[in-house]
């Protein structure tokens, strides 16, 4: 019998219960035992959902707290020195967080992209002489916690190949070098976990994915030759893509069962048919958990019946195509949506209900599943015949763009001269990068304006009156570019998408992006264009306000785009170039208003970067049009800045200097500005703005710590085109760390220049 089968469960809850959990215990309003309670409530109801879903293979010790890579981290004993942990025992909740979010006297852990999703891990932190030790078999208390509620489920563990593939250490050393003292580990925790009785432990190695050097395969030879005599069947789990050429290392394990994710990685089939030993288990990745349209179920079933045609049926199972962590939790509370929008979706709750059909009809026939075929089919039918999907006008304009609309009308230099003379701004220009907090006073006057309880010249004049304090005050402390703060925008995405045709949105359809933090994407589901301006109005008022430049404050293509869940019948390039002509004619209006100084951030543009080599020239080059479409129709005078966080650059350099804005700003402070390097080696030729202040921490850093980090900036980069800015927005800070740490970024700031003896 096929096995319904899942890899892994949204962890936020119902109504993002796990995030008002953590933010109360951080706030102090609730202690440890209560948002312990609270997550193993959770993790019951998640195991419950599936359960009643039909699903025979469960995962447990996916749940995470924070995150799943800062779990594996503190369970084999990777905590760096200062942060509570005495080397013994498990590791204290304080000194989880302290790892996760910072404290009073440490930084958090670096944090960065999971691959080439929104999701955000903590890179743990190795050293050459690491000691690994087993602190808390946390898979193995996951599953007896399961166990005693009744429920039977396949553990999960993040591999030890890809844990030690994406850790840093602290001198630079290749972390594989540290794969011996690990593995045994790893072991111990498998043979705890199989006498206790687990059959199947997956194990997730989503680095397969990636194009690995000769020593990451070896690696894998090596660990799962000693972690297949641990005790339980092994379910090896790549995902995101492809294996590809790591498939032949991948056959070659003694694992009893491969996840394939057929979704990304379609290709993979053919050759695993062909060359995969009789008794190898296939976990068929079929639909998909990284988006949140429906499933082809008549494809998929097709694609299943062609595996058990040429494998053992009784050695299949049916899954997403990776962790449902990806996807919303439940259509069901949808009750807005567009009919027709609304009959093309499934969210993770739904997808579990496909998993189970596709089995049942692998099993009992298609006759058994006929009306949800026939359901299926009539969906996507209609979505392609659909004219609210499909806009001829659109597609007209973006049939005529032509490649000169996608260059500024003078090299960088000559703008720069014509900048600093239109702006006059002193050496380490100071700015932010563009949100303020978004205060419970604001949040609530969004949700009373958003009811009808009051109205739009109620909303209007609160908003005016927050933009008037935020650029009085930034104008007091001595901030060179001022922004207005986005007290009306709800989210950089969100925004945007409500004021374009061709986008819809849920009321909680969150997803989880770090920690507490949850998004909830928007859906492309048509093609974009703009109706009206959308910023212009909160620009000009600002502007109105003050002498000095306010900037215009954007999201760009890329990231809108990434940010959003992306309709899958026309490729991604058409739907991003159709964002990058709405943002063109935003982007000319601003400048029509006055407005000296645009903001396009990018910061997904490494995030979209293909997982394998191969793919990333034609991905960069379309990305980088898309930018530059909708950057180019100002004048030399107006300064194009760009807002890119929580990546690793160095292999993106040339595609970032391509773009040609004028300006960009980074994340620097948690690598303390070892980004940099790159940046200096590249010889990167536009202005640049380090952050020097990591808002994802609630510290508050001194004057003396800033400017050290800038004095670090100038010793790699041209001082003359250094800006002083903190890594990120700031909407989930409060009033009271933002006050104080501005001030002391000014502060920084005003130190170096009379250290240069500039004014």
């Amino acid at each position: 019998m096929t096995v319904a089968s899942n890899l892994g469960f949204p962890r936020i809850g119902h109504r993002r219960a796990l995030k008002t959990a953590l933010e109360a215990h951080w706030a102090g309003k609730s202690g440890e035992a209560a948002l312990l309670r609270e997550a193993a409530a959770l993790r019951e109801a998640h195991w419950r959902h599936q359960h009643g879903a039909g699903l025979a293979h469960i995962p447990s010790g996916e749940f995470s707290l924070y995150d799943h890579v800062l779990d594996t981290a503190t369970m084999l004993g990777a905590v760096p020195a200062g942060y509570g942990w005495d080397g013994g025992g498990p590791v204290s909740l304080a000194t989880y967080f302290a790892l996760a979010r910072g404290n009073a006297e440490k930084p958090a852990l670096e944090m960065t992209k999971w691959f080439d999703t929104n999701y955000h891990y903590l890179v743990p932190l190795l050293a050459r002489d690491q000691r690994f030790v087993l602190t808390e078999n946390r898979p193995l208390a996951s599953f007896r916690e399961a166990a005693s509620s009744g429920l039977r489920t396949r553990p999960v563990l993040l591999g030890p190949v890809s844990f030690l593939r994406l850790a840093k250490t602290t001198d630079g050393s290749d972390p594989l070098d540290l794969l011996d003292a690990l593995v045994p580990v790893y072991a111990r925790i498998l043979r705890e976990l199989a006498e206790a009785g687990a059959v199947m432990v997956q194990i997730d190695e989503p680095v397969l994915a990636l194009d690995l050097p000769a020593r990451a395969r070896d690696a894998f030879a090596r660990a799962y030759g000693a972690l297949a005599k641990a005790g339980p069947e092994l379910l090896l789990a790549s995902y995101f893509g492809p294996i590809g050429d790591n498939l032949p290392t991948v056959l070659g394990l003694p694992v009893a069962g491969l996840h394939l994710d057929l979704c990304r990685g379609s290709l993979d089939l053919g050759p695993v048919l062909e060359q995969a030993r009789p008794d190898l288990a296939l976990s068929l990745g079929l639909v998909n958990g990284r988006n949140i349209w429906r499933a082809d179920l008549r494809a998929c079933l097709a694609t299943a019946q062609r595996v058990a045609e040429a494998r053992d049926a009784r050695l299949l199972m049916i899954a997403p195509s990776c962790s449902l962590l990806h996807v919303p939790l439940d259509l069901a509370e949808e009750t807005g949506l567009p009919a027709e929008l609304a009959g093309n979706l499934a969210f993770a709750m739904q997808k579990l209900v496909e998993i189970k059909l596709i089995a049942r009809g692998l099993d009992e026939g298609e006759a058994a599943i006929a009306a949800a075929l026939d359901e299926s089919d009539a969906a996507i039918a209609a979505r392609a015949a659909s004219d609210s999907v499909h806009n001829k006008a659109v597609a007209s304009r973006l049939a005529e763009a032509t490649d000169a609309m996608t260059r500024r009308r003078s090299a960088f230099p000559v703008r720069r001269v014509a900048q600093r003379s239109a702006l006059d701004l002193p050496r380490f220009p100071t700015t932010t990068i563009g949100s303020f907090p978004q205060t419970t006073e604001v949040r609530r006057a969004r949700a009373a304006h958003a009811k009808g309880a009051i109205d739009d010249a109620a909303y209007d004049a609160a908003i005016e009156t927050w933009t008037r304090e935020a650029i009085s005050w930034q104008e007091a402390i001595g901030l060179d570019v001022l922004v207005h703060g986005e007290f009306e925008r709800n989210d950089m995405v969100q925004y945007f998408g409500e004021r374009l045709a061709g986008f819809a949105f849920t009321r909680h359809g969150w997803v989880q992006s770090y920690g507490s933090r949850c998004v909830a994407p928007p859906i492309i589901w048509a093609d974009v264009s703009r109706p009206a301006p959308m910023t212009v109005r909160w620009a000009r008022f600002a502007q109105s306000l003050t002498e000095k430049p306010v900037k215009g404050m954007l999201t760009g293509p890329v990231t809108v785009l990434q940010w959003s869940f992306v309709r899958e019948d026309i490729p991604r390039e058409t739907t991003c170039r159709q964002i990058a002509l709405a943002l063109r004619d935003e982007v000319a209006d601003l400048e029509d208003a006055g407005i000296r100084v645009i903001q396009i951030d990018e910061p997904a543009l490494r995030e979209g970067l293909p997982l394998r080599a191969a793919e990333r020239d034609a991905y960069l080059a379309w990305a980088v049009d898309c930018f530059r479409l909708s950057a180019s129709p100002v004048r030399d005078a107006t300064q194009i800045h760009t807002h890119m966080c929580y990546a690793d650059f160095e292999d993106i350099l040339d595609a970032i200097a391509a773009l040609d804005a004028d300006v960009i700003s980074i994340e620097a402070t948690r690598s303390r500005m070892a980004l940099l390097e790159a940046f200096e080696k590249r010889n990167y030729p536009n202005e640049i703005g380090p952050g020097v202040w990591d808002i994802h921490s609630p510290r508050v850093p001194e004057a003396a710590e800033m400017a050290a980090l800038l004095e670090r900036a100038a010793a790699r980069l041209d001082p003359d085109r250094l800006w002083v800015n903190p890594d990120c927005g700031l909407k989930t800070r409060r009033w009271d760390e933002v006050r104080p740490a501005l001030e002391n970024m000014v502060a920084a700031a005003r130190r170096l220049r009379a250290a240069t003896h500039s004014t």
